[in-house]
């Protein structure tokens, strides 16, 4: 029998040996990036993974062919070296998209996290008297502008601001909230739950639609320690409904001597109502209204880094903060420069709503975003098998926020010959550098308000990447240095 029916009887005869592969030229980039034990260790994957299909009875034609088995061991190796956490490109129209790490920061407060990574700062020195300070004093100041608050703090996440706040006022007592606003968000944590971990025992009134002070009073006992309005941000009620308002809730608090507490979500420091956004509570309302404690989050609407912040009467914000609690939920360095450089920015209600890239977003006129989809379509249609048409559709605002509130928007339907809507939006995530859109109708839909004017250039490289029709097994690599900290 020749070495050639052997090899047709026996289809693991015909798979290179992993010597020969070694010194294959298409290997040879990836020989001056990587030692020679990684590019043996992605070879032998490759053969493991070509056994594995023809164990399965899977023909192995022209896969096993030297050169096919040293380019996609390449393309493992550079796979391999590209960061888990990479930058996207955002061309869903979904400003808060939590999946994507919600608010984008602001250039300064960008600049400030990475000025406090590379360095030191004086995160808990008072530089004055060269003594121990606080860590929240970076951020006290300007939380309490925006809110109107005596005093406030800041955690990792607005669950941590609502589990250290309830241990902190009630632990062991009990805490009334509406069963309409007894709420879960992502990730599937509910808000009994989180008020189990901390201590507060919960005291539900109420129906999901109907709840009213009666409710309230008639639950309030000498185990009651706190009422709690929860604000329904990734939800509405709507029809036969009846809520206690906050004022109302506060007035109650007075008579009975508890503590009320407004959990006001989405961290809106600017009204939106004028641009067509209405529905969200300004985290001054419930100051205003006078609430003892008032948390929000940080990276949604305020447009900052990941942080729960909680403001209100000093003597309550000082018990939180010496709650031992409050060292696992701390903010670390870079995201407290982060949250202070946003804070500032809204020292200027006006400069803030133009200049934090989510409110930029978000009030961006349907004019200009259509003038933007018709020319960056123009370009689109100059690559060879794209099609490209703008047509008006809705976005939402997204991260739990303004659930109901439809953005209207100019997209850019998207599609290329050979390619489903679906492969296309496939190599898009899968290129550098990675773009997100939505397929919907059969077309990939881009809407370039969540696209920075200077990512358009990556975003038309990228699908011009996309659309080639021989692109080859290997992704594409990042750049050799991060690039620079460019204006949003």
């Amino acid at each position: 029998m020749s070495a050639s029916d052997g090899a047709a009887a026996n289809p693991f005869r015909r798979l290179p040996a992993v010597a020969r592969l070694l010194d294959h030229p298409a290997l040879a980039d990836a020989r001056g990036r990587h030692s020679r034990d990684a590019v043996a260790a992605a070879v032998r994957a490759e053969l493991d993974h070509l056994r594995g299909r023809l164990a399965a009875g899977e023909s192995a034609d022209g896969l096993a062919e030297p050169d096919a088995v040293a380019i996609r061991a390449a393309g493992r190796l550079d796979a391999d070296t590209l960061p888990r956490l990479r930058s996207v490109i955002n061309a869903t129209g979904v400003v808060l998209h939590t999946n994507l790490g919600r608010a984008p920061l602001h250039e300064d407060a960008a600049r400030a996290a990475y000025e406090a990574g590379r360095g030191y700062l004086n995160l808990e020195l008072d530089l004055a008297t060269g003594k121990r300070g606080s860590r929240q004093a970076a951020v006290r100041d300007g939380i309490c502008r925006i809110t109107g608050a005596a005093a406030a703090t800041a955690v990792n996440n607005c669950a941590a601001a609502t589990v250290i706040v309830l241990r902190a006022v009630a632990a062991g007592k009990e805490v009334v909230v509406s069963r309409g606003q007894l709420i879960e968000i992502g990730g599937g944590f509910r808000i009994p739950e989180i008020m189990a971990v901390s201590g507060a025992i919960l005291c539900e009134v109420g129906t999901t639609n109907i709840t009213r002070v009666a409710d309230y009073e008639r639950a309030i006992g000498p185990n009651t320690a706190a009422l709690m309005r929860v604000h329904t941000s990734n939800y509405r009620v709507r029809g036969f409904t009846k809520s206690v308002d906050l004022p109302q809730l506060v007035e109650l608090g007075r008579k009975h001597n508890l503590t009320v507490i407004d959990d006001a979500g989405s961290g809106q420091a600017v009204d939106l109502a004028p641009f067509g956004l209405p529905g969200e509570p300004l985290v001054s309302a419930g100051i205003a209204a006078g609430a003892d404690l008032v948390l929000f989050s940080g990276d949604k609407l305020l447009g900052g880094p990941q942080a729960g912040i909680i403001a209100g009467r000093a003597a309550l914000i000082e018990r939180i903060e010496k709650d031992p609690l409050m060292r696992a939920f701390r903010l670390d360095k870079m995201t407290l420069a982060a949250l202070d450089a946003t804070l500032r920015l809204y020292r200027d209600p006006g400069k803030a709503r133009r200049d934090v890239p989510v409110l930029r977003m978000l009030t961006t006129p349907l004019a200009e975003l259509r003038r933007r989809a018709e020319a960056f379509a123009v370009r689109l249609r100059a690559v060879p098998g794209v099609a490209a048409a703008v047509r008006e559709d809705v976005a939402y605002v997204g991260g739990g926020s303004l659930p109901d509130v439809a953005l209207p928007t100019a997209v850019i339907a998207v599609s290329a010959d050979g390619l489903t809507e679906t492969e296309l939006a496939a190599r898009l995530r899968a290129g550098t550098p990675a773009v997100v859109g939505r397929v919907q109708e059969g077309k990939l839909l881009l809407d370039l308000r969540t696209v920075f004017d200077r990512q358009e250039e990556e975003l038309l490289g990228a699908i011009r990447r996309a659309v080639e029709p021989t692109r080859g097994s290997r992704p594409g690599l990042p750049a050799a240095a991060p690039p620079g900290l460019g204006t949003p």
